[in-house]
């Protein structure tokens, strides 16, 4: 038992199995856990290590997503859980089951044992997954789909994988429910009459309802991708590729998130020379990646590299939801605007922002002709590009 000696008034930090299977807990009174478990040993508790620990794991899995939920306090029931937001890693960092051999090599030697790891559609699932994983490798992923296709693949599984409380797992068993799936089968109304509100969240996950949301640990300011290029790279054709995949890498991300990125951050490390880095404003938070690779291109058709390219990195601030815009039934030229701000930007990139303007009316009356209007320049965003 970790947590101190029963006399001291701390709670349990973790147990063994044999422990939990006689009815000790995480989080519960150290006076408890030994009356239930008398001829245990009780072990004090290292909480700066323990802490220090795993923020070292938290910093290594935030190099595969920045989308990192993690909880830090070792007297919190939820320590050494961790979410991770793989949406769009796909083609960053393999498939599924790559991702989960990378993740769990990555934190191997920062941890005690091996880490459980498991993937789904909801929190719920993951979590479902992870634990039964860890005995039936073939079951540590939840397949792909809507929430039927998550209820499903919990129905079969033992009831006491749900959340709840030991008193409501006893009412479950006073039922006869034994299995997520008889549980999900009852009317949800009759659950909550039953069981409570928590009984109605309880329905909810075993319906493959979950709607709690990834809590970053940290706020998402922006997101990255790199790729290395052996041998390095001279001519722009080779560079487009790769770009378009970064983009898209990154763009899937934004889109899971419901961002758009406001700005581009294109850095290519050059053989035998300076880096290059090109920052460009996008003309509104977008999450496209054919846009962004056209803008970035046209600035490395201005500005092309100066010796062979060894490695491109794309940055994208993607910290403002995504653009949108309502168009009318009967006027889709609409859409024209933003389509115009994009071309706009290409042409200030190629010709230089100052020669990209636009006339605004000022005094139609006026006896000179040149005050009656005023040349500007056509967006305000492209105020800031670089002339060629």
């Amino acid at each position: 038992m970790l947590g101190g000696q029963p006399w001291d008034p701390g709670t349990v930090l973790d147990c063994s199995p044999a422990a939990r299977r006689l009815g000790v807990r995480r989080g519960q009174p150290l006076g408890s856990a030994h009356n239930l478990v008398p001829e245990a040993t009780f072990l004090p508790a290292d909480v700066p290590t323990y802490r220090a620990a795993f923020e070292a794991a938290l910093d290594v899995l935030a190099a595969f997503t920045p989308a990192i939920e993690g909880e830090t306090d070792p007297a919190r029931t939820a320590f050494g859980q961790v979410f991770l937001g793989i949406e769009g890693l796909e083609r960053l960092w393999g498939d599924e089951p790559t991702l989960l051999r990378r993740v769990a090599a990555s934190v191997a030697s920062l941890l005690p044992g091996a880490p459980r790891a498991g993937i789904g559609n909801t929190r719920f699932g993951a979590q479902v997954a992870a634990v039964v994983g860890e005995r039936d490798p073939g079951r540590a992923a939840v397949p792909r789909g809507d929430r039927e296709t998550e209820a499903a693949w919990l129905a079969p599984l033992a009831i006491r994988l749900l959340p709840a409380k030991p008193e409501i797992h006893d009412r479950f068993r006073l039922f006869g429910l034994t299995t997520i799936g008889a549980f999900a089968a009852l009317p949800h109304s009759a659950v909550v009459a039953r069981f409570g509100v928590a009984g109605g969240e309880l329905h909810d996950l075993a319906r493959g309802m979950d709607g709690r949301k990834l809590r970053p640990r940290r706020p998402v300011t922006h997101l990255r991708a790199d790729a290395e290029l052996e041998p390095p790279v001279e001519e722009l054709e080779p560079l487009r590729f790769v770009l378009h995949h970064l983009a898209g890498v990154l763009c899937e991300q934004l889109v899971a998130r419901g961002a758009g990125a406001s700005r581009a951050t294109l850095e290519l490390e050059l053989e035998r020379a300076e880096p290059l880095r090109l920052v460009q404003a996008l003309p509104e938070p977008v999450a496209v990646p054919d846009l962004l690779e056209r803008l970035l291109l046209a600035r490395l058709e201005v500005a092309p590299p100066q010796a062979p390219v060894t490695r491109l990195t794309l940055e994208l601030d993607g910290t403002a939801p995504a653009a949108g815009q309502q168009l009318g039934l009967f006027t889709p030229q609409l859409a024209r605007e933003a389509r115009l701000r994009w071309q706009l930007s290409s042409l200030a990139i190629r010709f230089g922002a100052d020669r990209i303007l636009r006339a605004e009316l000022r005094d139609p009356q006026a006896a000179v002709a040149h005050d009656r209007f005023a040349l500007l320049p056509a967006a305000e965003d492209l105020a800031g590009m670089p002339a060629p």
